[in-house]
Formats: structure tokens, sequence, C-alpha cells
């Protein structure tokens, strides 16, 4: 098991300009190669303030030339808003230049605001995404393939820059029975997030992953998880309620883009909105490891024995946090809560590296 830090480069201060929020994102991967962790992702979302990146890909390129070790790794790519040919030369290119560093994670998106000024119809996201899955795997480890699919037509083809990695690591962010089954089979990592909730929600997720791997004949108890957690350790109350108002912050927009009750001002600008099941800021800080070390110890543990992930990547910025007080948390988290999740689980600190 490792730890890694997500990026979603949101915009919640609108004073803050994009290229600041971009370069932030670069120094905090910088900063987490540095503190020992081993992997950054990046989030991919269009047309709004709920991320400003648009090319988890592109990201992932810039960082290989200002890292040497970190591995580097989209989450997610949105596979239905993609033209295949150019989304296999993309991910070839970006693995050599990172001599080898791509996590390449995958999903079929769930915002239609996005899909709607893609000309994509949602309602297709999850065979379209089958078909992109089906196009990667031929993609990049065949030296020339073909694809007669629904969605997509693919000439006998060859992506002259194939990934340095073989196979390539692929991730999958998502909780169809159909993908699952894919990601089961293949031996692919699935990502879980319990987003404000509990263990409980993430452990269903797990359970229908390990569903997926009976159906396949595969050990249900092997399948490989990768952990995805809110987490802010510091020292400070103040900015500990700070952070778990930030959280419900994403969590509100992205609820609002989901169930299609966006409302946009300045063409751009997703307006935070509460809604029906809303969790108060009790229950989210009870079900996030955000506070002081203790308590963020606790609530990894708890979380790690049940889940038994490969990986735990954590979100220190998120909203209008801080970027100096994100990078704190960083380093806390590394010195203090990993070695302290490593002493509760009986393991070594150099294996959270």
């Amino acid at each position: 098991m490792d730890f890694g830090i997500f990026n979603i480069m949101q915009q919640r201060d609108t004073s803050k300009s994009a290229k600041q929020i971009f370069d932030e994102a670069a120094e905090q991967t910088i900063e987490a190669e540095r503190l020992g962790f081993g992997k950054a992702w990046y989030a991919e979302h269009h047309f709004s303030n709920y991320s400003l990146c648009p090319s988890p890909l592109m990201m992932v390129g810039h960082m290989a030339g200002r890292t040497k070790t970190i591995r580097l790794g989209t989450a997610i790519v949105v596979a239905p808003l993609y033209t295949p040919a150019r989304l296999l030369a993309e991910i070839g290119m970006v693995d050599n230049l990172s001599g080898g560093r791509l996590e390449l994670g995958i999903g079929m998106g769930y915002q239609g605001y996005e899909f709607d000024r893609f000309g994509v119809d949602l309602a297709k996201s999850r065979d379209i995404t089958s078909e992109m899955m089906d196009l990667i795997e031929l993609g990049t480890t065949q030296p020339a393939f073909e694809y007669d699919g629904e969605h997509f037509k693919q000439p006998r083809s060859s992506i002259a820059v194939r990934p340095l990695q073989d196979p390539l690591p692929i991730w999958y962010a998502g909780g169809d029975p159909s993908h699952l089954r894919r990601v089961a089979r293949r031996d692919q990592t699935l990502f879980i997030s319990g987003v404000l909730g509990g263990l409980g929600r993430m452990m269903k997720a797990r359970e229908s992953f390990e569903q997926a791997a009976v159906a396949e004949g595969k050990d249900p108890g092997r399948v490989k998880v990768a952990m995805a957690r809110l987490a802010f350790v510091t020292k400070s109350k103040k900015d500990a309620e700070h952070y778990l108002d930030c959280a419900r912050y994403q969590q509100r927009l992205a609820v609002s883009l989901k169930n299609r009750r966006e409302k946009v001002a300045n063409d751009y600008i997703v307006e935070e909105q509460s809604y029906d099941e809303e969790l108060g800021l009790d229950r989210i800080a009870a079900n996030l490891p955000v506070g002081d070390v203790e308590t963020c110890v606790a609530n990894m543990v708890r979380s790690i024995r049940a889940m038994k992930p490969v990986h735990v990547m954590i979100q220190t910025q998120v909203g209008d946090m801080d970027h100096r007080k994100s990078l704190a948390a960083m380093e806390l988290w590394m010195s203090e809560v990993v070695p302290g999740i490593m002493r509760e689980l009986g393991q070594p600190a150099q294996a959270a590296a």
C-alpha cells in the first residue's frame, strides 16, 4: 500500500487565476514527490469552476518534466468525451515523456452539463466507455488493431508511440456491473471514494467489486481497490472547520451537476446549493480523516483494515483552502499520520513510500 495526492484544481475563489491554480497544483506535486508520496493524480472536468483541469494527461505530461520518481495519474479520463485514436496516441506519448510513470485512470463521467457541450449522450456513456476500454486494451498491447463497434469504428491502425509500460497500469472509477467484471477479470484496480460519507459507503462498493470477481471466477479477497478520501491533518481547529466547509462546497457542486440542477453565473461559475440528503458538518467531520494527527490516524486505520486498499489517495486541496495550508497538511500527513497508521497496522514505516 502506498499514498498519493489528488488535485481537482477547483476555483471557489474567483479572484484566483487559472494560472495560479495550475501553478499551485504543480507545486503540490513537486512537494508530494519530496515528501515520499507514491502518486499524484489529476481530475478532468469541463466548462465550469468545479475543476479547471480539462486534460489530466496534459497535466501528467507537464509534471513529467518537473519530477523524477513520483508516478503521475489521471483520475480520471472521462472516456466518452474522447476520440479513441487521439486518446491512444496521447497515452503513449505521455507514458514515454514520463519515463513509464503513467497511471491511467478511466471512467464514464456523470456530469450532463459537460456531455451536452461535447455533443455526447450521457445515457450512452456506459456503452461508449466499454468500447473505449476495448480500444485502450487493443491500442496499448497490439502492434496493429482494428475495431468495429456501435460507437467507434477504427480501420486497421498502429499507434506510432506506444506506452513504455507493458502492461500499462489501468484504474477504473465507477460502479457499472459489467465494467466491474471486466476490471476484476483483468486484475485492474478500482477507485472507491467515500465522498463525504463514512466507511459503510465504501464497503458497499468493495462488496460489489468482490461479487464481480466471484462472477469471473476470481478470488474476491484478492481484488485491488484504491481508496480516495477528502483528508486534512492540522493542529488548527479553525483550519479543520474551513476544510470541512470546502469539502461540503465540492459535494454541493457535484450533486447539482449530477442532478442537472446547476445554476451557472458569469458563464462558468456553478453556484453552491444545499441538497435534501446533505449531511451536517458534524456528520462530515465524524466521517472524514480531518483534524489532528490522532483523529486522522484512527479514522484511516479503521478504513484501511476494512477496505484493504493497495493505494490511498488523499485530497488536501479543495474549494478555496489556502495553498500553503494544504502543503502543510501534506507534510504532516507523511511525517506523522502515515507513521502512526503503519504502527497501528504493525507494518514498517517504509511500506508507506
